[in-house]
């Protein structure tokens, strides 16, 4: 159970360094020093009033509702450095971010102990897999950029009318310092409030629900799992087709087939648990498709080998 204790430590130490600022308590603001023009990996609001540096979901938008008024030069300076800093987190941990770092999904591991029934949850038509297509493609990048207000920029729409980890951060965690906040909730911040429910309670019962199906932050880390250096590698004749990595996966992957996949979140249960250690990582500083990519599920094997015998 090395890896995971490692990965509680990881995940506390982590989530104590994105929300490192305790000045908040003596001046009831928000840190703005340096680290403020920083991307921590995680998902983590910057309006928190402990936040130490900016969310990437966050800056990304930023750079979008600002289009219109920013001169070229000032736009290809934020984008190149987005861009580099998406690039260093993607091809450095691919999903492992999700698994290790970030604060929004350790909170959903925590949350996930808590006495209730659990069950896997499919949305209508399996319409998880496009749900955080959506908002990554209309609700981070088209509509902050489409949809203007009068002094030219656009809204954050992803953050002001979506974002549980915002909701709680920037909503809930700032009333206690300016209780004059309080006067501003609107229907915009109910309906959030609601969202937010809503999202906690279905991570109750489906572990990690809002990271399988509304995340356009793990998504967008997900695209680079097959490139990243870490990959996990399975050991076909090692594998004894248990299926126990299947029943632990909180990602509900099919595996090996989806292994090194966008959905996979590199928490390394699979290869903790293994019986046989058929699965391992392993640190690669060049894509090898042929060897990481598996077109098999366990249900296929198992027919196979029936099939032989």
């Amino acid at each position: 159970m090395k890896i995971f204790k490692l990965r509680k430590i990881t995940q506390t130490f982590s989530t104590i360094i994105h929300n490192g600022y305790g000045g908040f308590l003596f001046t009831g603001n928000l840190y703005t020093g340096p680290l403020k023009g920083y991307c921590a990996p995680g998902l983590n609001c910057y309006s928190c009033p402990a936040a130490l540096f900016s969310c990437p979901l966050g800056a990304l938008q930023q750079l979008m509702i600002s289009l219109r008024v920013l001169t070229l030069e000032q736009i290809i300076k934020v984008f190149f450095y987005l861009l580099g800093t998406l690039l260093l987190f993607s091809l450095f941990f691919g999903r492992f971010i999700c698994g290790w770092l970030c604060p929004f999904g350790f909170l959903q591991d925590l949350i996930y102990k808590l006495p209730f029934p659990k069950k896997s949850l499919d949305l209508p038509k399996r319409s998880q897999k496009y749900l955080k297509h959506f908002f990554l493609i209309f609700f981070v990048f088209l509509f902050p950029a489409l949809f203007l207000t009068e002094l030219g920029y656009g809204i954050l729409w992803y953050c002001k009318y979506f974002c549980p980890a915002g909701t709680l951060e920037a909503g809930y965690f700032n009333f206690p310092l300016k209780p004059e906040l309080t006067q501003l909730i609107g229907k915009v911040f109910l309906l959030k409030t609601l969202i937010f429910i809503i999202i906690i309670l279905l991570c109750v019962i489906d572990i990690r629900f809002f990271c399988k199906n509304l995340c356009p932050l793990g998504l967008l880390y997900g695209l680079f799992n097959r490139f990243s250096i870490w990959q996990l590698r399975w050991n076909e004749r090692a594998c004894n087709q248990c299926s126990l990595c299947e029943r632990v996966c909180p990602m509900n992957l099919t595996l090996p087939k989806e292994l090194n996949g966008v959905e996979c979140i590199r928490c390394l249960q699979c290869l903790e648990l293994c019986p046989t250690k058929a699965i391992g990582l392993e640190r690669t500083l060049y894509y090898l498709p042929q060897k990481y990519q598996i077109n098999l599920s366990l249900g296929v094997l198992r027919y196979e080998k029936k099939q032989k015998n």
